[in-house]
């Protein structure tokens, strides 16, 4: 190795080392988020508990419930869509249970069908607590007249309903309306793309070997 060479392979080498390593840590950042996931997973699908007094956005987030009440007229429409469907809202009715009122997210509805009746006395509503995070700084105000609205706020759903900023998913309702499909809550919308990150650092290192191979080559070319 001559004296030239030096600071190139130095640097490749710094430069493979770093890239490597940024690559090993989205793996243990991948072993993390799937382990927060199943976490997500087994707390979701476990067993319904009563409606809680004051629930707690982050303590009793995804926490499964079952309530029985009484479904009633005042709703919002969410515009979302379904794979294989098409464009549609989600209905989110008003629900009195325990003399209190709270949210219901009924499920999807596809923008031609009829939701039907609302189911006539009391039902009992199976499904998680959830305060979805889908609102930014790009996401448009609801349009009150038409009632449309473009994400689920709950504070803002529930100020306009006069109910708890409290939002139940359902997973089932008892009587169900054939129209509505429910979309219960699942851990499939959180992002965890750390498995791409790694093999984006790791093929930047690949790539990183190659260009310095490549400069030292050309250095001993010149140098024989």
């Amino acid at each position: 190795m001559t004296r030239r060479m030096i600071v190139p392979v130095l640097f490749g080498v710094f430069g493979i080392a770093v890239l490597v390593g940024l690559g090993l840590w989205q793996l243990q950042r991948l072993a993390w988020k799937e382990a927060v996931l199943a976490e997500i997973d087994a707390r979701i699908s476990a067993v319904p508990v009563a409606l809680p007094a004051a629930p707690d956005p982050v303590a009793d987030r995804y926490l499964p419930v079952r309530a029985t009440g009484t479904l009633l007229p005042q709703a919002v429409r969410v515009l979302s869509s379904v794979k294989q469907v098409g464009a549609g809202y989600r209905l989110i009715h008003v629900f009195e249970t325990g003399g209190r009122r709270v949210m219901v997210d009924r499920g999807f509805l596809p923008l031609q069908a009829d939701p039907g009746a609302l189911p006539a006395g009391a039902v009992t509503v199976t499904g998680n607590l959830h305060w979805p995070q889908e609102t930014d700084s790009f996401t448009p105000a609801p349009d009150l007249e038409k009632n449309i609205w473009f994400a689920r706020d709950v504070e803002a759903m529930a100020d306009v309903l006069g109910t708890e900023p409290v939002l139940i998913v359902a997973r089932g309702i008892d009587p169900a309306s054939p129209a509505i499909l429910p979309q219960p809550v699942d851990s499939s919308g959180i992002p965890n793309d750390h498995l791409e990150y790694a093999i984006t650092w790791f093929s930047l290192a690949l790539v990183w070997l190659g260009m310095t191979a490549l400069l030292v080559w050309r250095i001993r070319r010149k140098t024989v």
